[in-house]
């Protein structure tokens, strides 16, 4: 079971770690080519509609994926392949609607989530939303079968399956680059531009779904068939995960769409928005991944034994461990932003006043990692637990939350003028969203409490209150780290400074948390020790 589980984490961690390395080079190329421009301000609100069902149906440890793990794991061969045929006709029957009701109503769409943009921005991104369209009814396909290949012991595929998709992007926009040669007319250049990163998106996700086909066919869970051959009682009790799960997941995504109706008045926050969110989720999506990906079957194979305790004690395991990572990270982005964003960024059309901004928003982006990621985790216990109507409710709840301070934190404007003192632009939609998900981990937290009893809450609160103390101090000393070097300024020296002074805050942070008395620090100390990183691995997991 442990080598199970640590192999498992390898896999994926490698897989995912190769798609975020991909998907950094893709911004990169985009932020090159376009910076805060049109094309991409537009190329964000045509894909509110297909990225949220990409990401809600679709993606790695979204909802659908981790309910057909739980579904699938007492069925054999036989059942799975029917079971997933008949989920798969009735979904794809729903997104193949939904699709063409996007494409045949586009300009209304754009007209809702961007209200403020200007008209020539709105054109393009109507043009865009109709080549996307069909991603909708692509997400539901790539998400079945990324969640009947996990349940099948197949974990690489799914994680290294955003590479191809970024691949195909990369290409596309360099091709764009290279060849716009000396065109001055910025209104052409915005929609062959915005048009060519639509048509890449919609063929890179496509990919992310003929890339699955071999494999599932390999493990026998493949079949084309009209018919649903599944008894009602299961699809029932499929239909009952899935649709909660998804609506819960989903409100974290109507947050995103708030945050851009909101942004649309302020010119390239979207855009701006795009790349400080994309260097927080790169590597939040890999630690995200390592660590809920090996715990949600350990979850559920807890609770089917309803071994109350062990689950608790994973739960702390867990949480702890993704504070701890959070803070870390969260400290170096808000320590070290401005160095970072010139770093990845800092070319072609990315000029500073883009960087400034950019750089303002990873430290509000830095301050709520740790809420995000734990946020996630409580989400996975519950649908470990076969409740997903608990994080539904609660999203419920956190999406009028967002509403209210996305409307307060950029001026509350009215027809009577701005009725809040507070205007923080860009950055206020930001904070709105990291007070909402803090909200969100508490009142999990409280509902897990009631559930499990034991849980311990006072004994989380210290933790988490001394590893925050401890991401201050190490995030104040890569600081002045980071201005006592003394370099040349270049890339290279840029990033010999940025290695030297996260790695020696790295290094802080873990001592601190082991003169502060961190639960489990003792398993990574004797890791370090041994220099034995599977013994690490069967530690924390088991």
């Amino acid at each position: 079971m442990s080598k199970s589980i640590k192999k498992i984490a390898f896999v994926v961690s490698l897989g995912t770690l190769l798609s975020k390395f991909g998907g950094m080079a893709r911004q990169l190329v985009i932020a090159g080519a376009f910076g805060i421009s049109a094309a991409y301000d537009a190329y964000n609100y045509s894909y509110i509609i297909p990225g949220f069902f990409l990401v809600l149906l679709g993606g790695i440890n979204g909802p659908l994926h981790n309910s057909m793990v739980t579904l699938l794991a007492d069925k054999n061969k036989v059942e799975s392949r029917l079971f997933i045929s008949s989920i798969n006709n009735i979904l794809s029957l729903i997104l193949l609607i939904l699709s063409f009701s996007v494409f045949f109503s586009s300009d209304l769409l754009i007209n809702l989530v961007g209200p403020s943009l200007d008209p020539s921005i709105k054109e393009i991104a109507s043009s865009q939303l109709k080549i996307m369209s069909p991603i909708i009814f692509l997400s539901g396909l790539i998400g079945l079968g990324f969640g009947s290949l996990n349940s099948k012991k197949e974990f690489f595929i799914p994680s290294i399956s955003p590479l191809i998709s970024s691949l195909i992007i990369i290409i596309s926009i360099s091709n764009f680059w290279i060849n716009k040669g000396n065109t001055i007319d910025l209104d052409e250049l915005n929609v062959r531009g915005g048009i060519i990163l639509a048509k890449a998106t919609f063929v890179g996700a496509l990919s992310q779904y003929l890339i699955q086909i071999p494999f599932l066919i390999k493990k026998g869970i493949f079949a084309i068939s009209f018919s649903i051959q599944t008894k009602y009682s299961e699809l029932k009790r499929a239909f009952r995960m899935i649709a909660p799960a998804s609506l819960a997941s989903g409100m974290i995504q109507i947050n995103v769409f708030t945050d851009l109706f909101f942004a649309s008045k302020i010119v390239g926050a979207a855009a701006a928005l795009s790349y400080a969110n994309f260097l927080v989720q790169a590597p939040l999506g890999i630690l995200s991944n390592s660590i809920l990906i090996p715990l949600l079957p350990v979850f559920v194979s807890l609770r089917a034994r309803e071994n109350h305790l062990e689950l608790i004690k994973k739960i702390h395991q867990g949480l702890l461990l993704s504070t701890s990572s959070m803070v870390f990270l969260g400290s170096i982005f808000i320590s070290l932003s401005s160095p970072i964003v010139l770093l990845i960024y800092g070319r072609g059309s990315f000029n500073q006043n883009a960087v400034d901004i950019v750089s303002q928003l990873l430290i509000a982006y830095g301050i709520g990692m740790p809420f995000y990621l734990c946020r996630d985790l409580l989400v996975r216990v519950f649908y470990g637990i076969e409740d997903a109507k608990t994080p539904f409710r609660i999203s419920s709840i956190a999406i009028l939350l967002n509403l209210f301070f996305d409307w307060f934190l950029i001026g509350a404007s009215s027809p009577w003028g701005d009725l809040s003192p507070i205007n923080l632009g860009a950055t206020g939609l930001v904070f709105s969203t990291t007070f909402v998900n803090f909200f969100a981990c508490l009142a999990l937290l409280f509902k897990l409490n009631n559930k499990l009893d034991n849980l311990n809450l006072s004994n989380l609160l210290s933790q988490n209150l001394r590893i925050i103390l401890i991401g201050l101090i190490s995030g104040i000393c890569s600081f002045l780290i980071f201005k006592i070097i003394l370099l040349p300024y270049n890339i290279i020296s840029l990033l010999f400074k940025l290695i030297i002074s996260s790695g020696i805050s790295l290094i802080i942070f873990y001592y601190l948390a082991i003169i502060l008395k961190i639960d489990d620090i003792d398993i990574l100390n004797k890791f370090l020790k041994k220099r034995n990183l599977f013994v690490f691995k069967k530690n924390i997991f088991f």
